[in-house]
């Protein structure tokens, strides 16, 4: 019996001398990657990123000012890669974009969440998500589709404005909930243009929970990629929490895709059956997705669960990335009241009429002040720090090191747009940099031309609905400082530097400010 003890416990420790042998003779080779802190065997270099979520970017700093503008970091057997340098950064999204238009394979334990890669934002590059994606730009984005949804924009618009008027008139002029309003107003047209009816709010907030519920607790499942397979079952509770809070997202849009094959099957058998169900039945994302076939696995078409994850990626990516920028914006034009009244002053010349509800969509092109401020909100305060992870399929060379495939790859969005090489006081908030003569004038924030700002993203991988975004952007700031002007509440300052991780870059302390009601 003794023999056989020795043997295992001689077994176990040769394993562990050569897996320790094999990750120390990395550490000083280091197979050609980018540079970075010295590792731990197994662990990694966790001990130089054990910080808060908040300081992260400072710490990924010091080790840029360290090592240079590429370097590598190792969890447990997770590598992952970030670039700071704009130069490095058009050469792989640009230069070489379809080479760096690949997205990480999912790790084992997440692969559910999106149907193993069957979204958008997840799946690789290649034929499924040309197809994704195509379907996207010409069946919702394209600008014969977004202006479909004029009259959902000036819906979603009076919703907003009420709810900021309801929260004033009982917080003595204050509004203290502009966070929480412009997320809902943002998400309640998000739903019509997903499901293409105007629900009704508490069919809307049922939807809104379960997907924001979900999306919040999926933030905690990154431990996962610490050693998947152990990592699941340490948590298991939270994965556990993570499949039920699916689960419940699942349970909500499903019935609406039951509902809208039913509503298309009647269209197509016998045609609209008055006026007001085309009124109320607008052509919608969900349609476009029921019609998709995917040729490469067999022509089938997308399943429940697919549908499901698609719909709820398009639901978050446009509201919260809108809602969030929509926020600091106004919380900059609240700090600088001579900003917000250059802007309003620029409104009053352009609205055509007095007694006008609105500022219309074919006035904002008359506004380039107005696009200047959301320029400048947008590479002051971009929606995420960074891209989303890119990945190579194979094996490439990149600023003289090897960039493995799989590998994932961070590209920092936020300190592009903050560069002082590029950027006069990069830190300050000034949209008269991005008019005639500034150094932003003429910026072209999509990179195909040079990386200054890409709060979009950049090469074959931008964010498909940036214009879409813009539009939102314009339309909601143009409107909200028409019919309000707005200040500072007395001895409170408006935080314009704290910030917070959630799904994106959001306010750590959320605008507050008092709202007093202006017709031109």
């Amino acid at each position: 019996m003794m023999v056989f003890v020795y043997l295992f416990i001689f077994i176990i420790s040769t394993l562990f001398f050569f897996f320790s042998y094999t990750l120390f003779f990395k550490i000083f080779n280091n197979g050609g990657l980018p540079p970075g802190p010295p590792l731990v065997p197994i662990i990694g270099n966790i001990q130089w990123l054990w910080t808060s979520s908040e300081a992260f970017p400072n710490r990924l700093r010091d080790l840029h000012a360290r090592y240079g503008p590429i370097i590598t970091l190792h969890i447990g057997s997770f590598r992952a890669i970030f670039i700071s340098d704009r130069q490095i950064t058009y050469d792989a999204l640009i230069t070489r974009g379809a080479v760096f238009a690949d997205r990480p394979p999912a790790i084992p334990t997440t692969g559910v969440f999106t149907s193993n890669q069957h979204t958008i934002n997840s799946a690789h590059y290649g034929p499924l998500w040309r197809l994704l994606r195509r379907n996207l730009i010409s069946e919702i984005l394209h600008s014969s589709r977004v202006k479909l949804f004029s009259n959902g924009r000036q819906w979603v618009l009076n919703i907003l404005i009420s709810k900021i008027r309801a929260s004033a008139e009982t917080n003595n002029s204050i509004v203290l909930d502009f966070k929480e309003n412009i997320q809902f107003s943002m998400f309640c047209l998000l739903v019509l243009m997903c499901f293409g009816e105007k629900l009704d709010e508490k069919a809307i907030r049922d939807i809104e929970t379960a997907t924001r519920n979900f999306l919040l607790y999926s933030l905690k499942l990154s431990v996962l990629a610490f050693f998947p397979t152990l990592s699941k079952l340490i948590y298991r509770k939270r994965w556990n929490t993570a499949i039920n809070l699916l689960q419940k997202q699942k349970d909500i849009i499903i019935p609406l895709i039951r509902t809208r094959e039913k509503h298309k099957e009647k269209q197509n058998k016998q045609g609209w059956s008055d006026d007001n169900e085309k009124e109320r039945f607008v052509y919608s994302y969900l349609d476009s997705l029921l019609d998709i076939k995917l040729t490469e696995e067999g022509n089938r078409k997308l399943t429940d669960d697919e549908l499901s994850n698609i719909c709820s990626e398009f639901l978050n990516a446009g509201t919260d990335t809108t809602a969030t920028s929509l926020e600091w914006i106004m919380a900059n034009l609240v700090k600088h009241q001579e900003i917000q009244a250059k802007l309003f002053d620029e409104i009053q010349g352009v609205v055509e009429s007095t007694e006008a509800e609105e500022v219309k969509e074919e006035e904002l092109q008359r506004m380039p002040y107005l696009k200047a401020v959301v320029l400048e909100g947008l590479r002051r305060h971009p929606p995420g720090r960074f891209l989303l992870p890119h990945s190579v399929a194979e094996d490439v060379m990149l600023n003289g090191y090897v960039i493995p495939k799989g590998v994932t790859i961070n590209f920092m969005v936020a300190d592009l747009g903050r560069d002082d090489k590029v950027w006069d006081k990069p830190m300050e908030f000034r949209p008269e940099r991005f008019m005639e003569g500034g150094e932003g004038e003429g910026v072209d924030i999509t990179g195909s031309k040079e990386i200054n700002m890409i709060p979009f993203g950049a090469g074959r991988r931008i964010c498909p609905g940036f214009g879409l975004a813009l539009l939102h952007l314009e339309y909601f700031v143009a409107n909200l400082i028409k019919n309000f002007e707005w200040k500072a509440i007395e001895k409170e300052e408006v935080d314009l530097i704290s910030e917070k991780p959630e799904f994106t870059v959001v306010m750590k302390n959320s605008l507050r400010a008092r709202i007093t009601p202006r017709k031109i």
